[in-house]
Order: structure tokens, then sequence, then C-alpha cells
């Protein structure tokens, strides 16, 4: 694991910052994909955990949740709009295509009871939690006030997809629910001020004058 900030580390994984899973205190926040239990439950040993938490509920970070809240006996948090996909009552992917289809069958973890339902402004471990819709219904930051570090989501990634290399952009319109809703959800971003974000794809970044001048290219 990687220390990110005071508090924060961030599993391993491969390729390197390619899904990222990250340990705040003793909360996972997201679950990689189906695929990743053993990667997320080896540094885990030894530890207390009492809680999982997702930024959202694609099914690249919550595919370990059921698999961790089982081995550890904790609940489930996720914000009230996608609680109905992460429990397998309404379809994870913003459109029923062969591509989301096909996406969900090899990645996606099986559905998992959500134990507590999140709301804007709720505070969990230490974090508020930032209704920031439009990759999915309820995909949320949490924003930690003390240092202004946020847990982003996929309201951007820092990373290119094909070759790895850092840089910020948006998700692929056709994996979010609003897209152009999500482009206010990274002005609310930006509006927050942090000092360090941790996105579920790409490196977490600390120099904010990037953040400032993607946003402010986007129309």
């Amino acid at each position: 694991m990687r220390l990110v900030a005071e508090g924060v580390w961030q599993l391993d994984g491969w390729p390197k910052d390619m899904i990222n899973v990250y340990l705040a205190g003793d909360i996972l926040v997201d679950a990689g994909t189906r695929w990743d239990r053993r990667r997320i439950l080896r540094p885990l040993r030894g530890r207390r955990l009492s809680g999982v938490m997702l930024t959202h509920c694609h099914p690249d970070h919550q595919g370990a949740a059921r698999a961790v809240c089982r081995r550890f006996g904790v609940p489930l948090a996720c914000h009230e709009d996608d609680a109905a996909a992460t429990e397998g009552r309404r379809s994870m992917m913003p459109r029923d295509s062969w591509l989301g289809r096909r996406f969900l069958s090899l990645i996606a973890g099986p559905p998992c009871p959500v134990g507590r339902v999140l709301r804007d402004g709720d505070e969990v471990g230490g974090f508020r939690v930032v209704h920031a819709p439009g990759h999915t219904p309820g995909h949320v930051f949490y924003f930690r006030e003390s240092d202004r570090l946020c847990i982003a989501g996929d309201v951007l990634a820092n990373t290119n997809f094909v070759t790895g290399k850092p840089g910020l952009r948006e998700p692929p319109w056709a994996f979010s629910f609003d897209p152009r809703r999500n482009r206010e959800s990274m002005r609310q971003l930006l509006a927050l001020r942090p000092s360090v974000v941790c996105f579920g794809h790409g490196p977490p970044l600390y120099d904010m004058g990037q953040l400032e001048t993607f946003v402010a290219r986007v129309p």
C-alpha cells in the first residue's frame, strides 16, 4: 500500500493506478472488480475494518464489495440514488447495450445489501459526503475538511486508459448516466478547493493548477 495523505492509503494494483481502491483509516473506499478480491483482502489481513463505502455503483468499484463486507462483518455504504443498482435491483450501467452487458458480465461482482444509505452532507469516517451525480445518479465525493483531501471517484480520470500515461480526462461518455451533469460535478469538485484529489483511475493529483486548467476548458 502507498500512503497518499495522512491516514489514507492506495492499495497496490496492476496495472498501477488503473483501478484504485483506498483505505481511509478503517474504511475501505471502493472495491475494484470481482477479480480484485485477493489483491484487496491480502493487505487488509490483520486489520480491522468498520465499513466499505462506494463512490458509485459501477462494476469496477463494487466488484469485491460483498466479499470484503462478509469477511469483516461490516456494512456497505453508498448514496441512496445508487443503492438499487448496488443491490442488483437496477442495472449498474446507463444504457442497455451490448457493450454495457458485456462489461458487466466480465468484471461485476455479485449484488450486496446496502447497510448504510448515504445522502449529501452525511459524515462518514471523518469525510463529508458530497453528492456529485452525472457519471452515475448516486456518484459522490468523500471530502475531508481537515486537510481538504477529496476521494473523487470517476468524475474525472487521471490517466490515459490505453497508454497509462497520467493526465486528466473526462470518463467515457458511454459509461456516464448524464455526461453534461458530470461536467457540473467537475466544477463542483474545483469549488471544494481540494489540496489532494484521489481518483478511481490514475494517480492522486497534488497540483490543483492542473485541475483548474482542465475544468476551465470544459464547455
